[in-house]
């Protein structure tokens, strides 16, 4: 895979880890520890209302008290800095929901108010703006104003504030691997690497940090380093009750890059086992045996990706080829025009890793 196909392809799979970042990490930015000092020193009753509504899940509500508190006292800058905390958690809220109703479609169109997302982050962005014409963000706030253009597809303010929050709060271990995604995102793989190394100095034995690590030499084309950070991280995991199947399909996917179909496929066995409903792995299985001419078992791990993936062009372009190689003339014709219709060729590029 180019390297312009990968960051198109991984742009969407970090826009999904942002709209699914952590309600702890997410939490703490919204805590009274994260406030300036100014703004602790004059906590108003209303805010801090406000503040348990979002701690307790009460979005909608905090959203609410505090719009109405905004109204009265339009130059506070603690009220227009938590309101975009607000809006970013709103959007999150949503995801979330949407994912367990339908499982992760179009992230940017899922919101049950109607506002769509790249709204909800601009308006967020827009409440930031508002309050640092009257006292300078925390780190807490540069951190959703980064993720917020990260949901905007726009990487470079990202990484700009990314790193701005990062000089002054530097033990940020999440805030590293933030910068680290981005940076990869960016194609900037020496600086991801560098941002990752930071981000496992800080909180060693990282599963995402080393897997993502491994991505970042990949893309530099160091592959012995690529492999080895892959290998550390399953090593990690090993005896962990939740595992995390990154690894083991980025691994696969380098080795399938290398020619090595036959070496992928352990690997791509045990992300499956780990989690049967990441198309990513039956998709890159398929391929494999597909590659070793084991058509059945290629038909079948397809088939699967399908059903996870059903609106995926790459998916039915690919399938086309293996019924059609099993004198399935039929279902070979209405993939090869499923393929069509959904990307205008016979062939497109593959689809996201995770």
């Amino acid at each position: 895979m180019s390297r312009l196909v990968r960051s198109a392809t991984n742009l969407a799979s970090f826009t999904c880890l942002v709209i699914l970042f952590s309600c702890t990490a997410l939490c703490q930015s919204t805590s009274t520890s994260s406030m300036p000092p100014t703004a602790l020193n004059s906590a108003n009753p209303a805010l801090a209302e406000a503040r348990s509504l979002l701690q307790q899940g009460r979005a909608s509500e905090a959203d609410r008290a505090v719009r109405q508190f905004l109204t009265a006292q339009p130059e506070s800058a603690e009220g227009h800095f938590l309101l975009g905390h607000i809006l970013f958690r709103e959007i999150q809220t949503d995801a979330v929901a949407a994912a367990q109703l339908e499982g992760p479609r179009d992230s940017q169109s899922n919101s049950t108010d109607g506002k769509l997302m790249p709204e909800k982050a601009r308006e967020s962005l827009a409440e930031f703006t508002a309050g640092a014409k009257y006292h300078d963000p925390s780190a807490a706030d540069l951190k959703v104003v980064a993720l917020d253009y990260v949901l905007l597809g726009d990487l470079v303010d990202a990484d700009k504030w990314l790193t701005k929050m990062l000089g002054g709060a530097p033990n940020d271990a999440d805030g590293w691997y933030l910068l680290g995604r981005t940076k990869y995102n960016e194609n900037r793989f020496a600086e991801a690497v560098s941002a990752f190394a930071e981000c496992l100095k800080l909180d060693p034995r990282n599963v995402k940090a080393e897997d993502n690590l491994g991505l970042s030499y990949a893309g530099l084309s160091r592959n012995e380093e690529a492999i080895a950070a892959y290998q550390q991280a399953m090593a990690w995991q090993a005896e962990a009750p939740v595992k995390n199947p990154g690894p083991h399909i980025d691994l696969a996917s380098l080795l399938m890059d290398q020619n090595r179909s036959g070496e992928a496929i352990s690997y791509l066995l045990e992300a499956v086992e780990i989690a049967p409903r990441v198309s990513r792995a039956h998709e890159l299985l398929g391929k494999a045996y597909a590659r070793l001419e084991q058509l059945k078992k290629a038909q079948m791990e397809l088939e699967k990706a399908i059903e996870l993936s059903p609106e995926s062009p790459n998916l039915h372009c690919m399938i086309a080829p293996v019924y059609r190689k099993q004198g399935l003339a039929e279902k070979a014709k209405a993939e090869f025009d499923r393929c069509a219709a959904m990307t205008g060729t016979h062939s497109t590029p593959e689809t996201p890793r995770r």
